[in-house]
């Protein structure tokens, strides 16, 4: 490894969450702390499909959130995200329309982009012809394009990047954006991740796979992770957006601090398109990273919010990786179970979290665990939330393409 750079922590000043568990922050956090299943129901857009079920975001109005002539011109997954920056921005008490907007960075994470304008379109050109393809097309669809449109709409006119790395780009572009403030490039990066592509071609790819729950007969139960009984994941749209800064210029300006982001590892497996190594090897590399990053011990995490995708082969690869570098001391959870897996979201939902978790000092059950997988040793918290008394925690999150990423936070 090379030699330890200074340590460095990013503020988290503002938190803003649009997921199947809620609008809004609070609203996402109480679900999620209860470990209140979310209903997983039949999607309209999925008839047909093998696996037509996923978690929604249940009552988003575009119009109302954003006004109706800006909805009509965005993606679902920007749309998500540009509701999930203004409530972290409102949350992190800046001031967007005096701010240095040069010093202002945007890194968004998001796996597929907009699929779902992609898929609308496509049976436009079908079925009505090329000269009848909307000319928002390639700005609704292109996967830069939500970190371009939260620019524009706060006025962010520093470094803007979109990361994409599966499942994993939510971490990615957090990591990322803490790497902008370290450097000094920015004083503010407005991060996280965005998904919404419950649509007929994207779930029936994951179905084609196997990688989807086949619970129909029960889909607010289906997401299970870590339990015996898990059959695959339940896919999932959502956004999450963090604000961070240095913690003297929060301090300085007198701002509330959720948690820090003291530490970022990523890797690769190298291993296979679509399945984790089973030696867990790639995502042992990030996980020591980013305690390496942080200038922390192994036995000084008192917390993980897991990747846990209710997948069998990902969970038992991801417990036994826990326990080799962390033994089973701390205490474990994932939100899988309630929210469902939002692909390039899951990461910015989960780092977020867990930076609410450290700040409440209360650790969220893993919905759905009826009975431990025994292949999975390590602590996972169910039934209901735990106190926490520690002060770090890891987040981890594992995409195709064998892409890793892990963030340690602690209290602020």
């Amino acid at each position: 490894m090379p030699d330890a750079r200074p340590p460095f922590s990013a503020a988290v000043t503002g938190i803003g969450m649009v997921t199947a568990a809620g609008i809004g922050t609070d609203a996402s956090w109480t679900r999620i702390l209860r470990g209140e299943t979310t209903e997983a129901s039949e999607v309209p857009a999925l008839a047909g499909t093998r696996a037509g079920f996923g978690c929604h975001v249940p009552d988003f109005d575009p119009a109302k959130a954003l006004g109706r002539r800006k909805a009509l011109r965005l993606d679902r997954s920007s749309q998500l995200a540009l509701a999930a920056a203004a409530e972290a921005l409102a949350d992190s008490g800046l001031d967007t329309a005096g701010w240095d907007g040069a010093r202002v960075g945007v890194v968004i994470g998001s796996g597929i982009g907009g699929a779902a304008t992609w898929e609308k379109q496509h049976h436009v050109l079908l079925d009505q012809g090329f000269d009848q393809v909307s000319p928002m097309l390639i700005p609704m669809l292109a996967v830069n394009m939500t970190a371009g449109y939260i620019a524009m709409e706060f006025g962010a006119r520093g470094p803007n990047l979109v990361t994409a790395t599966a499942c994993a780009s939510g971490t990615t572009a957090i990591g990322t954006a803490r790497e902008l403030l370290r450097a000094g490039t920015c004083d503010v990066v407005v991060t996280g991740g965005t998904e919404a592509c419950l649509i007929p071609s994207i779930v029936s790819g994951f179905s084609q796979m196997g990688a989807l729950s086949a619970r129909r007969d029960a889909p607010a139960n289906a997401s299970r992770p870590f339990d015996v009984d898990r059959d695959g994941f339940v896919p999932a749209e959502g956004a999450t957006v963090l604000v961070l800064e240095r913690p003297r210029d929060a301090r300085a300006r007198g701002a509330s601090v959720h948690a820090v982001i003291s530490g970022y590892g990523a890797s690769a497996d190298a291993h296979h398109a679509t399945a984790p190594d089973p030696e867990g090897r790639g995502a042992e590399l990030a996980l020591r990273t980013a305690l390496a990053d942080a200038g922390v011990g192994a036995d000084e995490i008192d917390h993980v919010n897991a990747h846990g995708t209710s997948t069998p082969l990902n969970d038992v690869t991801e417990a036994r990786t826990l326990r080799r570098v962390l033994g089973d001391r701390p205490a474990v959870t994932s939100v899988k179970g309630v929210v469902g897996h939002s692909l390039g979201a899951a990461g910015a939902i989960e780092a977020a979290i867990t930076a609410l978790t450290l700040e409440h000092r209360l650790v969220p059950p893993t919905a759905n665990l009826h009975s431990l997988d025994p292949e999975v040793e390590i602590d996972v918290v169910a039934k209901g939330p735990r106190d926490l008394t520690g002060e770090l925690a890891v987040s981890t999150s594992f995409g195709f393409g064998g892409q890793n990423a892990v963030l340690v936070l602690g209290r602020a």
